[in-house]
């Protein structure tokens, strides 16, 4: 029965009854042989239940033979459905049996129709075993089949023929071919014993309960037939006596047997060793069929000689076909074993040129551990002859760190149950010849109470693993501890023992300069740098604390602390050794042939109870980034209000991002006045955000916090645009003073603001182009150091505005050689000179005459000049005085509205000092003074939105 077979069987468990249904059939066929024994009571009820009530059991046999076989699947089901016929032709014999006695009451003639049913009970069961059988896949097995079941029928026939048959032959004063009628029964008696007895060892898989249970209930049935053609009972027998007890219970036995107790399935077993056998007592009893089958031919013929004094000639001619099936046999078997030898020593020979050629090693271990077997594979594994290591223990091989493990594996692999494990896989290290110890992995399977090893070494495979593992927590190019291992190992430092220990502490470092490094020199003699900073960084820490290269020219380092010193001689003693690694990190560093260097900017950040790893590096990166924000090249000492900082710019970031669209910025102007005339010659356009509390904010206040740069994009493009339109919308009442709007470099280079995009704008809103002055701010020298064609492009853009009439202001003109650089490359009308020059222009002589150098260079150039800041009545003299053309600031006015913006454009002027609206200077150069018109120069506050 295949597995699918059994789940489509009935359950394999006991029967809903549990022991009650075999104990009522052991009562009602109890009942039976005592009522059988009384004769009943009555010779009425006798016949009755003699006849009928054996017509009832075989019936009820084949119905429940009929309902089994319905459920069974469709290979098993004939047989039932045959043992039901072969009940049903029981039950129909006995009824017409029963019709002649009870119903005539008249002797039933010789030969009747209850005869041809009763003949017909043998050959459906015999069909029926046979369809139950173990099919042979072989000619030779069926043939062998056949003899055996004549080796057994015909001993049987041998034996009964000297006892019984003969005499119910003679007896009846026929010869043997008339009385075959007559001996019918018992020759299908015999035929069935001999299927039952052939096939008994041949049966296949299944419900192995129901057929047991099936072919006992035959061989009743089969006795029951053979002590009824026994003469001395055949002539004494009447219907109802205890002979029939025994057709009763083989027909209840056969009605049980589907539905009775089974076992429940069991799960497959593990593969036995070679020398254990599946079956030993079926193969033992199936090999002695053939000799018993002998046996019992010559107790038959001894038997008839000893009684008739005479040799008869069935016995004769039966005992010698069984000799002859017995000789067949025999033969047949010496050259299936000759077949099966040569067959077994060619799969040994395959199997011993797998074990010996493969190049996994095969052991075999005793239970004590001593190994028994080891493969020839054993000398170009473990450089071991399998000689040398057959007889040693196993446990001296081993590695002693791995020895317990594998002795706990081990013991609990053979505890376990084979069915849940038939195998294991363990991996230890094993003793090589040479003295190494190699990495083997082992398949461990069970044998005869010891242990199949089959090892692998895997060597190269750890070697790999353990190269990997390195490769993966360590930093490619300097071989340090990347950020993920570093992570690990300040979480361990922290953690534990540690935990409660604030003398442990995290320096985060970064190297100053290290970029223009890079830029110089090249990214080869910058990889050389971060080597030697790793080398360095490595040998000043101790050998129990860590260096580690995070990424870029960051690195970082992990102090781990005593627990013996007190929180400030720690801190002291921490950052002393911060203060040597910063030394030590800016000393010069030899890279082809030249002296190279470059700075360390470190923060220190020590571990509080309760802090994280993530937490603790987090500190010590802010600390790092207050010491480059406080000039660099120095160590900082994290503070709690670092992160309140932080915490602050992210905050006015995230209120940054929506300012713009929620209309919180304001759009100021400041007028540009001629220090000649004093007429408003144009407006500078300034932002304002309005803050949750009124306070306004300038673009420098609030960018350099939160430090956005795609903010500051974003307001760039706000403030232009705002700019231009509240221009036309100016000009279109009368007043066409031209704008100046701050404009990046890298806001001018930008793709979002394609060639062009200025004119259209002008454009849109109907602005001349003459009336829009471009104040270029930032020409930022990287610009020229990252990419030529990157000025080259800017110089381009800056042309392009100028031919459609749009002015150019270089801002900041005087503040570095990047505008020096500008002014000699890009196309500028305006010099806007810078705040700087203009603050201490009256203390300083020296600051005085390099600003009137500059106002010099512009008027050569023939260019107008604008000096920002101006916001002391003196500096306007001084400034006038040099040559200035016009001025910005706080002496001639704030930054207005655009209501009393255009109030003063009405006026169109504004109080010059030395002019006739305002006091002349008194007295001297170094002692004069000025009486002020005040009120008028405050910068306006913004009407609430």
């Amino acid at each position: 029965m295949t597995a699918g077979e059994a789940v489509a069987a009935p359950r394999t468990g006991p029967a809903a009854g549990g022991v009650a249904a075999p104990l009522l059939l052991a009562v009602v066929c109890a009942g039976y042989a005592v009522g059988a024994v009384l004769g009943w009571g009555s010779r009425e009820l006798a016949l009755f239940m003699g006849d009928f009530g054996l017509s009832a059991a075989a019936l009820v046999a084949a119905v429940s033979c009929f309902c089994y076989a319905r459920r069974l699947p469709s290979r098993l089901r004939p047989a039932w459905l045959l043992f039901a016929l072969s009940s049903l032709m029981a039950a129909i014999g006995n009824a017409v049996w029963g019709w002649y006695e009870v119903v005539l009451d008249r002797p039933v003639p010789s030969p009747s129709a209850a005869d041809v049913f009763f003949l017909c009970f043998a050959p459906p069961a015999i069909v029926g075993l046979l369809v139950l059988a173990k099919r042979p896949v072989t000619r030779a097995g069926w043939f062998c089949l056949a003899l055996d079941a004549w080796l057994i029928g015909g001993s049987l026939l041998t034996i009964s023929w000297s006892l019984a048959l003969a005499h119910t032959a003679h007896a009846q004063g026929q010869s043997v071919a008339p009385a075959a009628l007559a001996l019918a029964y018992p020759m299908l008696d015999i035929v069935l014993v001999s299927m039952v007895l052939a096939l008994h060892f041949r049966r296949s898989g299944g419900n192995r309960s129901a057929v047991n249970t099936a072919v006992a209930a035959f061989a009743l049935t089969v006795v029951s037939d053979a002590l009824f053609t026994s003469p001395l009972l055949r002539e004494t027998y009447r219907s109802g006596q205890l002979l029939d007890a025994g057709w009763f219970a083989g027909s209840l036995l056969l009605a049980y047997a589907p539905w009775g107790v089974r076992r429940p399935a069991e799960p497959p077993r593990p593969p036995r060793g070679p020398l254990q056998s599946t079956r030993p007592v079926a193969g033992s009893l199936s090999a002695l069929t053939p000799y018993l089958a002998a046996a019992v031919c010559t107790l038959g013929i001894l038997y008839h000689v000893v009684e008739e004094r005479r040799v008869d000639r069935v016995v004769v001619i039966t005992a010698c076909t069984v000799v002859l099936a017995l000789v067949v046999r025999q033969g047949i078997m010496l050259v299936d074993n000759v077949s099966l030898t040569t067959e077994l020593a060619q799969k040994e020979n395959h199997f011993r040129s797998l074990v010996q050629g493969s190049s996994d090693v095969i052991m075999i271990a005793a239970p004590s551990g001593v190994l028994r077997y080891v493969s020839p594979a054993a000398s170009g594994v473990y450089g071991r002859d399998a000689e040398e290591l057959i007889g040693s223990e196993l446990a001296c091989l081993l590695h002693p760190q791995d020895l317990g493990r594998v002795v706990h594996e081990v013991r609990r692999f053979l505890a376990a149950s084979p069915a849940d494990e038939p195998t294991m896989r363990i991996e230890c290290r094993f003793r090589s010849g040479g003295g190494a110890w190699l990495h083997v992995e082992s398949t461990v399977n069970r044998h005869q109470g010891g242990l199949i090893f089959n090892c692998r070494d895997v060597t190269e495979r750890v070697r790999l693993q353990a190269q990997l593992q390195h490769s993966a927590e360590h930093d490619p190019l300097t071989d340090l501890p990347n950020r993920a291992l570093f992570t690990e190992r300040v979480r361990r430092g922290i953690g534990g023992r540690r935990s409660g220990d604030t003398g442990t502490a995290v320096l985060f470092i970064d190297l100053d300069g290290f970029k223009g490094v890079n830029d110089r020199l090249g990214h080869q003699a910058g990889d050389e740098l971060l080597i030697g900073a790793a080398t360095r960084l490595a040998e000043s820490v101790r050998s129990g604390d860590t260096a580690a290269r995070l990424g870029g020219d960051e690195f970082a380092a992990l102090i781990l602390g005593d627990g013996a010193r007190d929180r400030p001689s720690r801190e002291a003693q921490v950052l002393e050794i911060a203060e040597r690694l910063r030394l030590t990190l800016s000393q010069p560093y030899r890279i082809d042939g030249q002296d190279v260097r470059v700075a360390a900017s470190i923060g220190v950040a020590f571990a509080e109870p309760g802090i994280g790893p993530s937490d603790l590096m987090r500190n010590a990166d802010l600390a790092m980034y207050r010491a480059k924000a406080g000039g660099k090249d120095r160590v900082e000492l994290y503070a709690p209000q670092m992160q309140a900082e932080v915490v602050r710019r992210t905050e006015l970031a995230a209120r940054l991002r929506t300012a713009l669209h929620e209309g919180e910025f304001a759009l100021l102007h400041q007028p540009v006045v001629s220090l000649a005339s004093g007429r408003i010659e144009s407006v500078a356009a300034q932002a304002r955000w309005r803050s949750a509390h009124g306070i306004l904010f300038t673009p420098g206040e609030f960018l350099r916090v939160s430090g956005d740069a795609d903010r500051a994009d974003e307001l760039g493009r706000w403030l232009l645009e705002e700019s231009v339109a509240q221009a036309a919308e100016r000009g279109r009442l009368g007043h066409h003073t031209p704008v100046t709007v701050r404009v990046s470099s890298r806001r001018l280079l930008d793709r979002s603001l394609p060639p062009g995009g200025i004119e259209r704008m002008l454009a849109r809103h109907g602005l001349p182009s003459r009336a829009l002055i471009v104040e270029l701010s930032d020409p930022d020298p990287r610009l020229r150091q990252d990419s030529r064609s990157s000025f080259d492009e800017l110089e381009q853009r800056l042309m392009a505005l100028r031919r459609i009439g749009v002015r150019i202001a270089l801002d900041g003109f005087g503040s570095g050689h990047g505008a020096i650089d500008a002014l000699r490359r890009l196309p500028v009308d305006i010099l806007k000179l810078d705040r700087g020059l203009v603050d201490g222009i009256v203390e300083s002589s020296r600051l005085h005459k390099i600003t009137g150098g500059l106002l010099r260079i512009a008027g050569d150039l023939g260019m107008e000049s604008v000096a920002e800041g101006v916001d002391l009545p003196e500096q306007v003299l001084a400034l006038r005085a040099m040559g200035c053309t016009h001025g910005q600031g706080a002496a001639f006015s704030g930054a207005l509205d655009e209501y009393r913006l255009r109030r003063a454009l009405v006026r169109d002027d504004c109080p010059v000092p030395g002019g006739a609206a305002l006091p002349v200077l008194t007295g001297g150069a170094g002692g004069g003074s000025f009486r002020m018109r005040t009120g008028s120069h405050n910068e306006t506050r913004v009407p609430p939105a």
